[in-house]
């Protein structure tokens, strides 16, 4: 019930936005009476925010689930953001930039996301820090990994405004090798004193 209740808050955000989720739509769509979703979530913000933060550990396992198939690439930086470009399409982005947006003007909101997005962001740079080791530790590694996240979620809010593909995965191509070259940036050997 908890996981149909969390699926259905994500289809209300991406189809109503967050002002239009109300915890009755939720209920209604999940196929659960109001009192059953009062159970597991009492208010709208843990409704909301629960669902990103299960998504987000959905995202996680997707991810990890391809490190082996990563680090054995001839491009594993390059797959990576790849990756992290596809882990950002589609229905889960829209609703994590809804509860963004609220956020801004709705404090009990921002508390609970000021929780959530650290722990979202904390798998993707986990999952940096698996795939590539080695470099994990250079002191501008944790921003690039941030400044990867930045580029893709910049890029993808931006294409909301004119809607093409094109544009859309021409501009990524471009963000995609600027960040190449600053992991390979990262990636040198220190030059010896």
């Amino acid at each position: 019930m908890r996981v149909r209740l969390l699926d259905a808050t994500i289809d209300c955000l991406v189809e109503y936005g967050y002002a239009g989720t109300t915890t009755t739509r939720v209920a209604d769509r999940a196929g659960v009476t109001r009192g059953a979703q009062v159970h597991h979530f009492p208010t709208k913000t843990d409704l909301v925010t629960s669902a990103i933060r299960h998504l987000a550990a959905k995202r996680t396992e997707v991810a990890m689930a391809e490190i082996d198939r990563l680090k054995a690439s001839a491009d594993p930086v390059g797959d990576a953001l790849q990756l992290l470009w596809e882990m950002h399409q589609g229905p889960v982005f829209s609703a994590t930039v809804e509860l963004w947006v609220a956020s801004r003007t709705d404090a009990e909101l921002r508390a609970q996301m000021a929780v959530v997005e650290p722990i979202a962001t904390s798998s993707l740079v986990e999952f940096g820090k698996a795939l590539l080791p080695d470099h994990s530790a250079h002191p501008e590694f944790l921003h690039a990994v941030y400044t990867a996240m930045d580029v893709v979620r910049g890029i993808l809010i931006a294409s909301w405004a004119t809607r093409d593909q094109t544009e859309l995965e021409a501009r990524w191509e471009r963000g995609r090798r600027h960040l190449i070259l600053l992991f390979e940036a990262l990636m040198q050997p220190a030059p010896s004193r």
